[in-house]
């Protein structure tokens, strides 16, 4: 029997992070794909060879077509221009929304049934396109952002709590910029609420810390991070692939929910089989709530700025 295909778009750090945890994971065939001749190609190899030390098997290729990718039942699209310091998400549009739309037309072409999950930035405006482009439905295309926003998150309240990052629950809600919303009130460590465990401006300063997590990264880097965005994007084509029927945040198009239509956000979903099987609404409160609508009047901004 045929291994499921998952195509990762952009051999970037990103991608190729992703295609290297999605090896790890060893239940697919992982195509990689980017414009720059020999770069999917190498890394690809390189990965695959990682296999004989790590004992995984290699089934990977790398690829500056389409063809390859035929038939992918998940599509990951990391592919544009990441950011540079001084850079805000928002400053990718134009550049980005090209690239994400032909990355669009060629995957919905030869992988019509794919799910897309799409990576790169400003995400929720790329979301938009790639919505748009393939005349897909919500369920399969949908955005990587509170995976990895919660993540970080999650890491500082460990540390600031010192517990075990494992016993965090958290969930960061809204766009993925600035003006996202960790949701305190729904956050956890070992079951006993955060506000019970920390103080309430050492917890301002990890939401704060949180909405800047990326900016931090690209301060220290001169780019945008990679691990852990690789890694989220992988965790949440495990949860499609395996049908794990997680409850991840994702950037999913909205219709009413939380009293936001038409617009990509980042809101916790049930993710399975079938995409985004169903938006989860949390009972928020009203700071929360309120922060969650500037979110969206944010988002909607800049999805103003496309042309797609």
């Amino acid at each position: 029997m045929a291994r499921t295909k998952i195509t990762v778009v952009g051999a970037g750090n990103v991608g190729a992070t992703c295609a290297q945890v999605l090896a790890l994971r060893d239940y697919a065939d992982v195509v990689l794909v980017d414009i720059k001749e020999g770069l999917p190609q190498g890394k690809a190899l390189d990965i695959a060879q990682m296999g004989a030390v790590l004992g995984f098997e290699p089934a990977l290729v790398g690829s500056n077509g389409y063809e390859e990718t035929a038939g992918s039942a998940v599509v990951v699209v990391t592919a544009g221009l990441p950011r540079s310091p001084g850079m805000s998400r928002d400053d990718l549009v134009a550049t980005n929304e090209k690239i994400v739309r032909e990355v669009t037309e060629r995957v919905a072409a030869v992988s019509p049934d794919a799910i897309l999950i799409v990576v790169s930035n400003p995400l929720d405006a790329m979301c938009h396109v790639a919505k748009n482009v393939s005349g897909w439905p919500k369920e399969r295309v949908f955005g990587m952002a509170g995976i990895l926003d919660t993540a970080r998150f999650s890491t500082f309240i460990a540390w600031e709590a010192g517990a075990s990052v494992k016993d965090v629950t958290a969930m960061v809600l809204g766009g993925h910029g600035d003006q996202m919303v960790p949701v305190v009130s729904a956050t956890t460590v070992g079951g006993i609420p955060l506000r019970k465990l920390v103080a309430e401006e050492r917890i301002r300063a990890m939401v704060e810390r949180t909405a800047k997590g990326g900016g931090e990264i690209v301060n220290l880097l001169a780019t945008s991070a990679w691990y852990a965005p690789g890694a989220a994007a992988a965790q949440m084509v495990d949860a499609i692939v395996l049908d794990e029927k997680r409850v991840l945040p994702c950037t999913a198009y909205l219709e009413g929910e939380y009293g936001i239509d038409g617009l990509y956000m980042g809101v916790p979903v049930t993710l399975g089989a079938g995409g985004i099987e169903q938006v989860v609404e949390l009972d928020l409160g009203d700071d929360e709530r309120d922060a969650l609508r500037a979110s969206a009047d944010a988002v909607r901004e800049v999805v103003g700025l496309l042309t797609t």
